[in-house]
């Protein structure tokens, strides 16, 4: 069955994780050289991973809350399904700053859990409406449990 793409949604859909990602650097600065100059466990990757997998993840997180928005189900599902959406994003965009600009590495582990824990309630609400939707938000998740093992290994590190 092919859907028409529905340009006017698809676009802030995309660009409002990117741009929440974007303002979350631009207020963390010179986040990748604090990150540098602490002790990280093994398996850090450099920094320049960072903003490369965060952007294709942002991007991701947008095409899925896309899917979700024009999936025809109840009103009810996508609000309660996009509400969990809006609330991780605004928990992920306070990790940086916990973690990069207040240097408080346990907060941000336990910051960073709750995060995990509304990607996966979001997860599931997506995976319900969507497959290909919460199929989009799997990277973020493993991408958390990844971040959740750094942020774990700096603040034990440091």
């Amino acid at each position: 069955m092919k859907h028409e793409v529905k340009w006017k949604l698809l676009i802030p859909a995309i660009l409002l994780p990117l741009a929440i990602g974007g303002l979350s650097a631009l207020l963390t600065g010179n986040s990748m050289e604090s990150y540098g100059a602490v002790i990280r466990p093994p398996l850090s990757p450099p920094g320049w991973v960072f903003p490369v997998a965060w952007s294709l993840l942002y991007i991701f997180m947008g095409l899925a809350s896309y899917i979700v928005a024009v999936s025809p189900v109840s009103k009810e599902r996508r609000e309660r399904a996009l509400s969990f959406y809006i609330l991780q994003l605004a928990v992920n965009f306070a990790w940086p700053v916990i973690f990069f600009k207040l240097s408080a590495y346990g907060a941000a582990f336990f910051w960073l859990l709750l995060l995990a824990a509304l990607v996966l309630i979001c997860y599931l609400l997506f995976r319900h409406i969507s497959g290909t939707a919460g199929k989009l938000l799997l990277p973020y998740l493993l991408w958390l449990l990844f971040a959740l093992y750094l942020n774990l290994g700096v603040w034990i590190l440091n």
